[in-house]
């Protein structure tokens, strides 16, 4: 848990630090998609505008700034956060793979050039899944990545504490939602230094990725939900990620916790190295070797199919808006975001430093598009506002209003509004007039 707020090794520290995982990967960051989503859906399929993060300040800016050099600025933005978020994110993908190799022996150390050459390899593959299109390379790994994580889950669901994990979930669910207030009211006045380091290798890196994250996520989320309603699409987009997560760290959490209380033995020298601490963990149970390897695949796929969505997200927003972006486009930011990784980790030498270049590196790219984003939700709460559903409810409230106020007025005490179903006259019921009785009548 976050130094200062609970003695260690407690109930209570259990409860704060399972809080806290669902504080980072709960409902906030999807808040933040569902946005996104909601705003460039809504232009785009409603409105008719192009696929741009531009068009949702369109109600603000008007359609000459944002198709001309306004929205290119704002374009240029969500580019720059997409493409060092996730390069950020290629880069701690290599350094868990890397870790995996060398937990399992197979490397002495995860050097810079190993993880390098990991970043090369894992690059060529969502480059690759990348041009073959949704439907045939992401949604391909996707349900691979799927499948395989149901499968881990499930593994070590059934040969960890069980029973612990079960009680484990209804119970971060209620501090998650009790303590919701006092995590997002945490700054360095209630811990201190200790406090404030901890706030930003956690929430504040934490907030930093998921807004670098937010163009493409929420670009594609739009694009693959056309036709829901926007109740349906954030009731999707909030709840199955964040029950997905409860799930998840349920059972790794509360698994990794038991091993601790069991063994002891999840730390080094009385630290958390995160690299290593999954691969420690299902070193304690059967199939190790096993497990471990499917880890390393499942993190390889995850990230892969990461970075392909990104670079066709990328690529439609320097093609202003297409949909399908040409191959050369998106090979080009794959390559851009790969080589920017490699380079992050070369400049850290492949260690911890590594680790805190990438994740400063995230937190300077999200600074300039937290703006955009704020300024993104005063826009599409304008422009929801003037929907013509939403107009006509309000003219009905209108003339419902006026009418019972006229009503009142004129018969007092004796007005009453009542809906009673009544059929028809047959001498009500005619033929649509003909232009001859039309003339006839005139």
């Amino acid at each position: 848990p976050p130094p200062g707020t609970t003695q260690p090794e407690s109930e209570a520290a259990i409860r704060t630090a399972m809080a806290t995982a669902m504080f980072h990967w709960g409902l906030h960051p999807w808040a933040i998609y569902a946005v996104a989503g909601i705003a460039i859906g809504y232009g785009t399929f409603r409105k008719g505008r192009k696929q741009l993060f531009s068009s949702i300040f369109q109600p603000l800016l008007g359609t000459k700034r944002t198709e001309g050099w306004a929205g290119r600025v704002i374009d240029m933005l969500a580019i720059f956060a997409t493409l060092f978020g996730s390069a950020a994110s290629l880069g701690i993908g290599a350094t868990q793979i890397g870790a995996g190799l060398e937990f399992n022996g197979w490397v002495d150390e995860a050097t810079a050039p190993l993880l390098i050459g990991i970043i090369v390899v894992l690059t060529i593959a969502f480059i690759f899944s990348a041009v073959s299109g949704i439907a045939r390379g992401i949604q391909w790994l996707s349900n691979i990545n799927m499948v395989l994580a149901v499968v881990l889950a499930v593994f070590v669901f059934v040969v960890g504490p069980t029973l612990l994990i079960l009680n484990l979930i209804p119970a971060t669910l209620g501090a998650y939602l009790g303590d919701m207030t006092e995590m997002a009211s945490r700054t360095a006045a209630t811990g201190g230094d200790e406090m404030s380091a901890w706030l930003s290798s956690w929430t504040v890196f934490y907030w930093a990725w998921w807004i670098s994250w937010t163009p493409f996520v929420g670009m594609f989320i739009a694009r693959i939900s056309r036709g829901r309603t926007i109740r349906e699409f954030v009731v999707g987009v909030l709840l199955a990620p964040s029950i997905v997560a409860l799930i998840w760290f349920s059972i790794f959490g509360g698994s990794a916790i038991h091993a601790q209380q069991t063994d002891g033995d999840m730390t080094v020298d009385g630290a958390v190295v995160s690299d290593n601490t999954l691969f420690q963990l299902l070193n304690h149970y059967p199939l190790a070797s096993v497990s471990t390897v499917l880890v390393m695949v499942l993190v390889a796929i995850f990230f892969v199919s990461g970075a392909d969505s990104a670079s066709i997200v990328m690529g439609t927003l320097s093609q202003r808006g297409a949909l399908h972006p040409s191959r050369k486009v998106v090979i080009f930011w794959g390559v851009v975001m790969g080589a920017v990784a490699a380079i992050m980790l070369a400049i850290g030498g492949g260690g911890t430093e590594a680790l805190t270049g990438l994740q400063n590196l995230t937190v300077v790219a999200s600074l300039p598009f937290v703006i955009v984003m704020l300024v993104a939700c005063y826009a599409l709460w304008k422009e929801l506002r003037t929907d013509p559903l939403i107009v006509r409810r309000q003219v009905a409230v209108e003339m419902m209003r006026d009418a019972v106020v006229n009503g009142v007025e004129q018969h007092g005490d004796h007005f009453q509004l009542a809906v009673d179903p009544v059929e028809p006259d047959e001498a009500e019921v005619r033929e649509p007039l003909g232009d001859e009785d039309e003339a006839r009548r005139s």
